[in-house]
């Protein structure tokens, strides 16, 4: 069983780690995510679903750790945790104006449904088309593009 989690890591590294960059915007969050995601594996064993499609599983646990970590991050905020704020540096006239707008977006993410933020980072940040997400998420292209749509127009309500 290591051997076929160690082979699943090699095989979705990429995916998984792109994907919880993009959630928590943190270098080092990213990779706590997916380290926590293999040793579940290794503690638990492969659930079926894994096996039945691990892209999807192992893209969608990433997601929903990643949100987890936002969450406690935005916790420990709450509670004068300073040391956890991952505001990135933004230069010239505009970067308080950048700033605010930044933590506004990620509030708005942390709020979506993790089955919205899935679709959103499979299309935004791997370029994935509607037909490639909904393979991957076994739905059709057109449910795909109504939730992008949806999940837009939350975005902007959110900010």
């Amino acid at each position: 069983m290591p051997g076929e989690i160690e082979e699943l890591f090699h095989e979705h590294y990429q995916l998984l780690y792109r994907s919880a960059y993009g959630v928590t915007g943190n270098r080092q969050d990213a990779e706590d995510v997916l380290q926590s995601l293999f040793v579940k594996l290794l503690q638990n064993g492969v659930p079926r679903d894994l096996t039945q499609s691990p892209a999807r599983y192992l893209h969608r646990a990433a997601v929903n750790l990643s949100l987890n970590v936002l969450r406690t991050r935005k916790r420990r905020q709450l509670v004068g945790g300073v040391e956890d704020l991952a505001i990135p540096v933004f230069d010239g006239p505009d970067a308080g104006r950048h700033e605010e707008l930044h933590e506004r977006l990620m509030q708005a993410v942390a709020r979506l449904k993790p089955r919205a933020l899935e679709i959103l980072l499979l299309h935004y940040k791997h370029d994935y088309s509607d037909l490639q997400i909904a393979t991957m998420l076994g739905t059709t292209r057109g449910t795909i593009a109504v939730a992008l749509s949806r999940i837009r127009a939350r975005l902007r309500k959110l900010i």
